[in-house]
């Protein structure tokens, strides 16, 4: 069991596309350390870290000269994989969290349930192909990846915005604080899993 005072992991996930590392402190400062060769989504990575107040560490040598695909859905497998080891059995913790967040005109909506079963539901019609050099149906892939193997409930909806960049930005920021939210211990819960079913 994973408890509040140390939730931490570290997870490693090769295959013959992409070689991830990541590690990730669920209590950390909001520091990032991330090469991934895709600046743009260094720069989304980044709002996870400063805006969840987590630290952390991603190493990604994909296959860009194939495209960004299997590093950005990777990274969110790993991602995803690590958030689960270092939450634990989600003992005394919120569970639930959502945020709005706007950025200039752009303006998103996320809600996260931590309760052990996968899913996800995005709306987000970004007005660009691209932003840098991400391509926006990674973002798609990204959060998949990420809720399939952190096993979580995760709602995206990107309400409007006509900047991609802002579009964008401002899911992974709302991704950020409703997370930040879910995993926050619950002083009024502590010590208990948050299900009457005894487990999430």
């Amino acid at each position: 069991m994973t408890t509040l005072a140390a939730r931490r992991a570290e997870v490693r996930r090769d295959t013959k596309e992409t070689r991830i590392r990541v590690a990730l402190d669920l209590d950390g400062s909001g520091a990032a350390k991330l090469a991934t060769g895709i600046g743009f989504f260094d720069h989304m990575l980044e709002q996870i870290a400063r805006h969840g107040l987590v630290d952390l560490e991603v190493e990604a040598a994909g296959d860009l000269h194939i495209d960004g695909h299997h590093t950005v859905e990777d990274v969110g497998i790993t991602l995803g994989m690590a958030l689960a080891q270092a939450a634990g059995d989600k003992r005394g913790i919120a569970r639930y969290g959502h945020a709005y967040v706007p950025l200039d005109e752009a303006l998103a909506r996320v809600v996260v349930d931590l309760s052990g079963r996968p899913g996800l539901h995005m709306r987000a019609a970004f007005t660009s192909a691209a932003i840098g050099g991400l391509d926006t149906q990674l973002v798609h892939e990204f959060f998949q990846g990420f809720a399939n193997h952190a096993l979580l409930t995760l709602h995206i909806d990107s309400l409007h915005g006509s900047n991609a960049h802002h579009q964008c930005e401002s899911i992974f920021k709302a991704f950020a604080r409703a997370l930040r939210m879910a995993l926050a211990p619950d002083a009024r819960s502590a010590g208990v899993i948050p299900s009457t079913k005894g487990a999430l």
